[in-house]
């Protein structure tokens, strides 16, 4: 199907899985997006833009998860973007995911970030390292139908993986999982987990094994969803909540890799989430940015609009670079996926998106404070990007861990 025709698909609305799976085909990066890459681009910024801009701020004051435009991305096949043709799902490349979560993150944050969830935390991970069997079971209906979650932070665990507390203990050829998982984010919607628990608390990092589990399981008990500032971990319309395993009883099958392979798959498929936070991050600092200028157009101060006034102006171009920087580096990121690049990808993409929310706060004056305008919702969102999937100054560390590494200089 030609570019041409595609995009004429998108300015009438019909987004079809088998554009999205001509398009999203890139294997190298560089400065300038393909004609593909920016056909997809269109392509999702336009269902955002009729699609999700018009409610995000409904869903967000409501807590509303937004079903409707799920079902949709669902039908485009953007819930299996990455995942293997031969299980329903696209193909896609990172780059390609990466540029849909940005853009969908522009029209609303929470969906955005519950594509990104499902897709880099939970689909690629059984993609990429499942059996065929885990496949069939796991993968092939939740490129389609179902959502995914990826269940890690305990309540004495986050950033210290290796401190994982969640038991599990062989019983013949069963596993038994006891534990407590939190900010789980897609649990309220979802039909399996992907956790992780240790088979002996003093091996740290070397006792952890991976797990795949559908959560109707019998012991899974769901708590209320969390309430805090930022869509980062459910405060609005992205649910998330405490996930507790009492007994959990799952087969040998349902282990991904073998026991104490658990922190290595944790850490490269965190390196993954990344990419898909900064791509969130992005997207968010955009639709900020898009406020800022459209408010400034039309906001007339001195007898002049204040895209007129220079310090005005100073602010939206400062927004402007912090916007493309993090956008350069996430991109990157997507194509050269290494810890180092996806964790600076993650502290540009979270930081410059924090800072030209704030922008856009002071821009809008007393209107960036109230809850009927964008502003304060693009200032929570742009938050919570410094602290899920790893907090800043974890990147950092990150960062300059394989900087000196690289140079032979730990």
């Amino acid at each position: 199907m030609a570019t041409r025709s595609l995009l004429k698909s998108t300015k009438l609305g019909i987004y079809s899985r088998q554009c999205l799976k001509a398009l999203g085909q890139q294997r190298t990066f560089t400065t300038k997006l393909t004609e593909q890459q920016q056909a997809v681009q269109e392509l999702v910024r336009n269902f955002a833009e009729q699609h999700l801009k018009p409610n995000a701020a409904k869903h967000d004051k409501e807590a509303l998860f937004p079903f409707e435009p799920i079902r949709q991305l669902k039908e485009m096949g953007l819930m299996g973007a990455c995942a293997s043709e031969d299980y329903g799902g696209m193909g896609m490349d990172y780059l390609s995911l990466a540029i849909a979560v940005e853009e969908l993150s522009r029209g609303c944050a929470s969906t955005g970030l519950i594509l990104s969830i499902h897709n880099f935390l939970y689909l690629n991970l059984v993609n990429e390292k499942g059996t065929p069997e885990q496949k069939e079971f796991f993968l092939k209906d939740f490129t389609r139908n179902s959502i995914g979650c990826f269940a890690l932070s305990e309540p004495g665990a986050g950033t210290d993986v290796a401190g994982i507390r969640t038991r599990a203990k062989k019983d013949g050829d069963r596993w038994i999982l006891n534990g407590t998982k939190n900010w789980v984010t897609n649990a309220l919607e979802g039909k399996a987990l992907v956790t992780f628990a240790t088979i002996d608390p003093e091996l740290r990092h070397k006792g952890l094994a991976c797990f795949l589990v559908p959560v109707e399981t019998e012991g899974i008990f769901r708590g209320k969803k969390e309430r805090i500032i930022s869509v980062s971990t459910s405060g609005r319309a992205a649910t998330a909540c405490t996930v507790t395993l009492e007994d959990v009883c799952l087969p040998e099958s349902y282990m991904v890799g073998q026991p104490g392979e658990g922190f290595k798959i944790a850490m490269e498929q965190l390196d993954q989430a990344r990419i898909g936070i900064a791509a969130h991050a992005v997207g968010i600092a955009q639709s900020a940015l898009d406020t800022a200028i459209s408010y400034a157009k039309q906001r007339v101060a001195f007898g002049k609009p204040l895209t007129r006034v220079p310090s005005v102006k100073d602010r939206l171009t400062d927004m402007c670079m912090l916007v493309e920087t993090a956008r350069l580096a996430t991109y990157r990121a997507a194509v050269d996926v290494s810890t180092k690049n996806s964790a600076m990808a993650k502290y540009i993409a979270g930081r410059n998106a924090a800072a030209v929310a704030d922008h856009c706060v002071q821009i809008l004056g007393g209107r960036g404070l109230s809850v009927n305008y964008d502003a304060e919702r693009h200032y929570r969102d742009a938050r919570g990007t410094q602290i899920y999937g790893g907090v800043t100054d974890i990147q950092k560390r990150l960062v300059g861990h394989f900087l000196l590494k690289e140079h032979d200089a730990l």
